[in-house]
């Protein structure tokens, strides 16, 4: 199973590299794929940007990713 995770881009740099924040880690990753701004979500997987997506999606999706990990933090 292939997880892409939702971040937003926080600088744009040449060479299609693009700075995205994913609340407690930054990081460079290549935009080939989409055309982005500062400031839009995407989704990140292995490297690549491969989605735009609303606000509203990446935040939703960051709460679940959140969510399942108190859980399984809860197990142990």
């Amino acid at each position: 199973m292939c997880i892409a995770i939702p971040a937003e881009v926080i600088e744009l740099k040449d060479g299609n590299i693009a700075v995205i924040d994913y609340g407690d880690l930054q990081q460079e990753v290549r935009v080939d794929l989409v055309d982005v701004s500062v400031g839009e979500y995407v989704l990140v997987h292995v490297g690549f940007a491969i989605q735009k997506l609303s606000k509203e999606e990446a935040l939703e999706t960051l709460e679940i990713f959140k969510q399942v990990y108190d859980a399984m933090a809860e197990e142990t």
